[in-house]
């Protein structure tokens, strides 16, 4: 048995090896860009995410907001909105087809 050095240009099973790390750090990090942290299983929107995920203006959240629409949490100069709160509103505005 020879000692020969292993490297990625002269073996292909450690060239896939490679490949496939790559992929999944590349996954990985998409992956954790996107999470959001949560405070006891809670996460929360801001406005401006809130806005883009409804499809909405922020002006619009805001006349939500002093309408009494839509439930949030001011903190300091923040406005915050629960996960939660967003999804029993949707769930209580849904309507069934007419047919």
């Amino acid at each position: 048995m020879s000692n020969q050095l292993i490297t990625q240009e002269n073996n292909e099973r450690v060239k896939s090896f490679f490949l496939s790390l790559e992929r999944l750090s590349t996954s990985l990090e998409r992956l954790f860009s996107t999470r959001k942290p949560t405070l006891n299983g809670e996460s929360f929107y801001t406005d401006e995410e809130l806005s883009k995920k409804l499809k909405i203006s922020r002006r619009s959240l805001q006349d939500y907001r002093n309408e009494g629409r839509i439930p949030y949490i001011k903190l300091g100069g923040k406005i915050l909105y629960r996960s939660s709160d967003i999804e029993k509103l949707l769930e209580d505005g849904y309507q069934e087809s007419f047919r």
